[in-house]
C-alpha cells in the first residue's frame, strides 16, 4: 500500500550556488498553469494507482513558499481534494526563512500542514553570501518564531557543512546558534558539488576553496557529538531529532517503501517501478494537458535490485536493517545473501550485526558511501 507522497514546486526567487534540483526562476513563470497541471497529475495518478490513505505528504522544491498567498491557498486545497489522508498525517512544507510570512504560515496551518522544514544551511553571514543564499540569520529566528506563534510544534532546519572556506569553528558557532531555536529536528549534510551548478563551474576552474576530506570528517564527528550533547538522537546518517519527531516521510525512502512523486522532475516508486517525471515545465504541462502521464523514464526494479536497495538504504538508518523484516519481505536471509560483503565490512569495523539488526558503526557512518557501494551489483537471484 502506498503511504507517502512527494510534491515538487520548482520555483525559486534565487538560485543557490550548490543546488542541482529541478528549479527555475519564479519571475515570468506560468505558476497558475503549473498548479493546474499538478492537480491533474494527482487526479490521473490516483485513478491508476489508488490508495486508501497517506501517512505522509512532503512538499519540496524549489521553494514551495515562493508561491503567493492565493496560489498557496489554491495549491493546498488541491492537495486536500486529491490525496486521501490518514488521521495521523505528517504533512511537511519546505520553506525559505526569507519568505515565510505569518499569513502564509496561517494558510498552511489551516490546510493541515503540521511540519515546517526551513532551508537555513548556515548561520554565518559571509558563508550565506558565498553559497548564494539571500536570507540572513535574523530571518531564521523570525521565521521560527512566526511558525511557533501560528501553532507549529514540529519544525526542522537543514544545515550544510564542508562549505567553501568553512572552518570547524564556523560549524561549531552555527550549531550553537541552531540549538537556541528550541526546535524538534535537524538535517545536516556535507556539501556535494553537483554538475550544472555554480560551484561545479568554480571547482573546474580551480577557484573553489573546499575544506578537504579530513576537515569534512572532523566536522561530521563534531556534528554527531553536539547533537547528542543537546538531546538529539541520530536516527539516520544526516538526520537528528527529539524523540518522536523523526521524519516519517524520509523514513519511507530509507525503508525502501513505495511513494507517489508529483510535479516536474519528481520521482516515484509504485508497484515495483521507479519512475522520473520530465523536468522542463512546458513539456510537463503539455503532456498533462493531453491527458498523458508526464513520465521521462521507468525502471522495473528486479528482486535482486530490491534486496540490494533494502541494504544500502536501510543502512542509512542508525537502527540499520532488520534481518527478520528483510527475510519476511524477500523470503531470503540477508546474512546468507550478502555473507561475504558483511564479513568484509565487519572485519573493517564498519558494520555490526547484533540480535536482529545489521547497522553501521560510528566509523562506518563516516564512510557510508563506501559501505553502500559494497552492495551494488552483487545479488543474483
Amino acid at each position: 500500500m502506498i503511504k507517502a507522497a512527494y510534491l515538487h514546486i520548482p520555483f525559486c526567487e534565487h538560485i543557490c550556488h550548490y543546488c542541482d534540483f529541478n528549479k527555475v526562476f519564479l519571475k515570468g513563470q506560468p505558476v497558475d498553469e503549473y498548479l493546474q497541471a499538478l492537480d491533474r497529475e494527482m487526479e490521473l495518478t490516483l485513478q491508476k494507482f489508488p490508495t486508501d490513505e497517506l501517512e505522509t505528504i512532503f512538499v519540496g522544491g524549489g521553494t514551495p513558499t515562493s508561491l503567493n498567498e492565493q496560489q498557496l491557498q489554491r495549491f493546498c486545497e488541491s492537495i486536500n481534494k486529491r490525496l486521501p489522508k490518514s488521521t495521523d498525517l505528517e504533512f511537511t512544507f519546505e520553506a525559505n526563512p526569507g519568505d515565510l510570512s505569518k499569513e502564509k504560515l496561517q494558510i498552511l496551518k489551516d490546510a493541515g500542514v503540521n511540519r515546517i522544514s526551513l532551508g537555513v544551511q548556515t548561520f554565518n553571514e559571509e558563508l550565506l553570501k558565498k553559497i548564494g543564499r539571500v536570507h540572513r540569520a535574523k530571518e531564521v529566528y523570525q521565521s521560527v518564531e512566526n511558525a511557533k506563534s501560528v501553532g507549529f510544534e514540529n519544525i526542522s532546519i537543514d544545515l550544510i557543512f564542508s562549505l567553501p572556506t568553512q572552518t570547524i569553528a564556523d560549524l561549531k558557532e552555527s550549531l550553537t546558534e541552531a540549538f537556541t531555536l528550541d526546535i524538534t529536528h535537524y538535517s545536516a549534510y556535507s556539501l556535494i558539488i553537483e554538475p550544472k551548478t555554480v560551484f561545479y563551474n568554480l571547482l573546474k576552474k580551480g577557484s573553489l576553496p573546499t575544506p578537504g576530506e579530513d576537515a569534512e570528517a572532523a566536522m561530521y564527528e563534531l556534528l554527531m557529538e553536539e547533537m547528542e550533547k543537546n538531546g538529539f538522537s541520530q536516527y539516520e546518517i544526516s538526520n537528528f531529532s527529539k524523540p518522536g519527531y523523526e521524519s516519517r516521510h524520509n523514513l519511507t525512502y530509507w525503508n525502501n517503501e513505495h511513494y507517489y512523486g508529483f510535479g516536474a522532475g519528481a520521482h516515484s516508486y509504485l508497484n515495483g517501478i521507479r519512475r522520473s517525471n520530465v523536468g522542463p515545465l512546458k513539456r510537463y504541462m503539455d503532456l498533462i494537458t493531453k491527458g498523458e502521464m508526464p513520465i521521462l523514464e521507468e525502471n522495473q526494479v528486479s528482486i535482486s535490485e530490491q534486496m540490494e536497495e533494502e541494504m544500502f538504504l536501510g543502512l542509512r538508518k542508525t537502527a540499520g536493517v532488520s534481518i527478520s523484516h528483510f527475510t519476511g519481505k524477500f523470503d531470503r536471509n540477508p546474512l546468507e545473501i550478502f555473507k561475504h560483503q558483511l564479513e568484509e565490512l565487519a572485519a573493517k569495523h564498519w558494520i555490526e550485526v547484533s540480535d536482529d539488526h545489521i547497522y553501521l558503526t560510528k566509523k562506518g557512518r563516516l564512510l557510508g558511501n563506501e559501505v553502500f557501494q559494497t552492495f551494488l551489483g552483487v545479488c543474483d537471484v
